[in-house]
């Protein structure tokens, strides 16, 4: 087994010389998204005005629902696999920006997957907005080579364009939905209408083309409509769609609390987690109730709960009554710009601790990645960029924890280093974060963050590997950083073994 990030700094990726083989899967032409950008922003609007204007996401995907069911889809939205008692499936989180950083996780996934039965996306398929054209270079082209069936849960950013090209790549080629009667003028619903983002007419020939690269019959999947299960071997696989704002309407509540009555062991992919950056975020259901509530439910039996919409890699094992344990993990390193570890605070919700929780990138490696970044595009090297080393340090000392990845001893821990920390919105212990430093880490995670990453290796993208028996299913973080070393042998960053019995 390849080193890790948690073993050595090589095993991070850094300083590696070989370039991955990645590099020859790419498109000629590469569209890169910078997500400050207005021409960027503006198509994915949607979101913004549905939390203003109010969330039409409920009523859309009712008339979807009812579109499939009209088209001979099952009632249940089940999909029923022949699958043995044991196998294996991957889950990609948040994938489709279509440049290196989302090629560079396929030659790993390849080698990691190639006896897989299946794979899921969970969230966000298509950036910026799920248009149907951008599915050739971000969808079919980097997956032509795997050669089992996809699967898919929509993100928020597959539901600005209405989820017309999810539906058609997904759903058995569904039409676009025919235009809702018209709101009433000077109505919430009618300014936002007024505004609201459409999908344009796609171009049948490119789609054709593109289809062609996923066009074997072992590759086909067909789902019944945004949100599903799959019965596969012993376990129920069930997929749920959050829409714009990461909520479920009252339809696909009730049909999560019906499938969930299912006696198989359960796992949930959700397009949002239920606990991320220390946080807790339970997922409501419009008339009541939350997601987590039926997780949690010992009658229903769930065993983990996996959610993209965050861009990196989390753990949290929560004990939810007596002994019992539900493994809530962030999947969301598919291919999108990487969110920063590092402005995690330190762990303390649900009585999971720093010492169970776990992360990918490191919190160390993540401040270095940022440092450098922030010290390119701000001219400042010198001043900004982090060792590895100095990032491990400063971030063990602001968190007070022993890091995963022991830093050289002739790191110290300086003023600068301190300050850098400060600025790039470093996590801290809960009893540090008075005064100007929650602010500071507030304004970072939410207006700097940078939204763009096609920066050269190590670019600390992951996936999941999970691997199912009759007895347990054992989970598997797998690292793509972009360069050789780690696509001959995808490094284990995160690996948890979940009873099933």
């Amino acid at each position: 087994m390849s080193e890790s990030s948690r073993d050595t700094v090589s095993g991070a990726g850094w300083g590696s010389a070989e370039p991955g083989s990645y590099k020859r899967l790419l498109p000629h032409r590469i569209e890169k998204l910078h997500w400050l950008d207005p021409r960027t922003m503006w198509p994915a609007r949607n979101g913004v005005l549905a939390s203003w204007f109010g969330d039409p996401t409920g009523v859309t995907r009712g008339r979807r629902v009812a579109q499939r069911a009209a088209a001979g889809a099952p009632a249940d939205k089940v999909i029923r696999r022949e699958d043995p008692d044991r196998f294996s499936f991957l889950v990609i989180g948040d994938t489709g920006e279509g440049d290196e950083p989302q090629y560079a996780v396929v030659p790993g996934l390849l080698k990691a997957g190639q006896d897989t039965r299946f794979a899921i996306l969970a969230s966000d398929v298509i950036y910026p907005a799920g248009g149907i054209d951008d599915y050739g270079s971000k969808f079919f082209r980097p997956y032509q080579d795997y050669r089992a069936p996809i699967y898919a849960i929509p993100g928020n950013h597959d539901w600005y364009e209405d989820l017309d090209g999810f539906m058609r790549v997904f759903c058995d080629d569904a039409p676009p939905l025919p235009p809702g009667p018209a709101p009433r003028p000077l109505t919430r619903a009618w300014l936002r209408s007024l505004l609201w983002h459409r999908s344009k007419p796609a171009d049948e020939q490119r789609l054709a083309e593109a289809r062609k690269l996923r066009s074997a019959p072992e590759q086909r999947a067909v789902q019944p409509g945004p949100y599903w299960a799959i019965d596969a071997g012993p376990v129920r696989i069930i997929g749920i769609d959050t829409g714009l704002l990461g909520t479920l309407d009252a339809e696909q509540g009730a049909w999560l609390r019906e499938v969930s009555r299912d006696p198989r062991p359960k796992i949930l992919i959700t397009g949002q987690p239920l606990y991320v950056d220390g946080e807790h975020r339970p997922c409501a259901i419009e008339g009541g109730g939350t997601v987590d509530e039926i997780v949690r439910d010992p009658r229903h039996r769930y065993v983990a709960a996996v959610g993209g919409d965050i861009h990196n890699y989390q753990r949290y094992p929560v004990r939810v009554d007596g002994d019992r344990t539900v493994q809530y993990v962030v999947a969301g390193g598919g291919g999108a710009f990487m969110h920063a570890t590092h402005t995690i605070a330190r762990v303390d919700v649900a009585n999971v601790t720093e010492e169970e929780f776990r992360c990918y990138p490191l919190r160390g490696d993540s401040l270095a990645f940022y440092s450098g970044l922030y010290g390119r595009r701000l001219r400042l090297r010198r001043f900004f960029t982090l060792t590895e080393d100095e990032a491990t340090a400063v971030v063990a000392d602001r968190l007070g924890i022993t890091p995963a990845r022991a830093p050289s001893p002739a790191a110290r821990v300086t003023r600068r280093t301190r300050l850098v920390a400060s600025l790039l919105g470093a996590g801290r212990r809960p009893d540090r974060t008075a005064g100007f430093r929650l602010p500071v880490r507030k304004i970072y995670t939410q207006l700097f963050s940078p939204g763009s990453a096609t920066y050269s290796p190590p670019f600390f993208k992951s996936f999941l590997r999970l691997d199912v028996s009759p007895e347990a299913v054992r989970l598997r973080c797998l690292a793509a950083t972009g360069n050789r070393a780690q696509e001959v042998d995808p490094p284990v960053e995160d690996e948890v073994v979940i009873p099933l019995t």
